[in-house]
């Protein structure tokens, strides 16, 4: 490479061009990749319990926060407000109350939601239901009766006064 400190008008050799050292050009980071949402997404409050494979549990359970089973639960399930999700390692004998309740295990028991009951394909559900909604995918078990609440009743509206004719629109040529 001719360099203007050289004489002549011609370079004669190029020098051998020694490799440049590699530099880490700091980038922005890329923001870190969506996770997938989890089976149980908590409540509103934030919070979510769960009772873990290894677990068992004989009694009431009660409380003001979400819960996820993935072991065994013997007694009764009090969450109202909150979302019950049975995990596929879940094995519930117990009537369980609660918003919302996903089975992806196995429960043996009454239910009763206030909003919806969902009973994935690879769920049990031996018991009567009562929920405003349900939805029982296909491959899932389910024994029992359902017996569909209408969501909380909304005061009925007034009638309205009866509603004057509007005139036909005149069409001026």
């Amino acid at each position: 490479m001719w360099k203007p400190n050289q004489t002549g008008s011609q370079p004669t050799m190029p020098p051998t061009p020694t490799p440049e050292p590699t530099r880490s050009i700091p980038v922005a980071s890329a923001p870190e990749p969506p996770r997938p949402a989890p089976s149980a997404p908590p409540a509103a409050t934030g919070e979510q319990a769960t009772i873990g494979k290894g677990l068992f549990i004989k009694g009431e359970i009660t409380g003001s926060e979400s819960l996820y089973v993935d072991g065994k639960v013997d007694g009764s399930i009090n969450l109202p407000g909150n979302r019950v999700t049975v995990g596929r390692n879940g094995q519930v004998a117990a009537s369980i109350t609660a918003r919302e309740i996903v089975v992806l295990g196995k429960v043996r028991g009454n239910i009763t939601a206030s909003d919806r009951v969902d009973i994935r394909a690879e769920g049990a559900l031996t018991g009567d239901v009562a929920a405003a909604r349900i939805s029982i995918e296909d491959g899932a078990f389910f024994k029992g009766g359902i017996d569909i609440k209408k969501p909380d009743a909304k005061p009925a509206p007034a009638p309205a006064a009866p509603a004057a004719t509007p005139e036909p629109a005149k069409v001026t040529a």
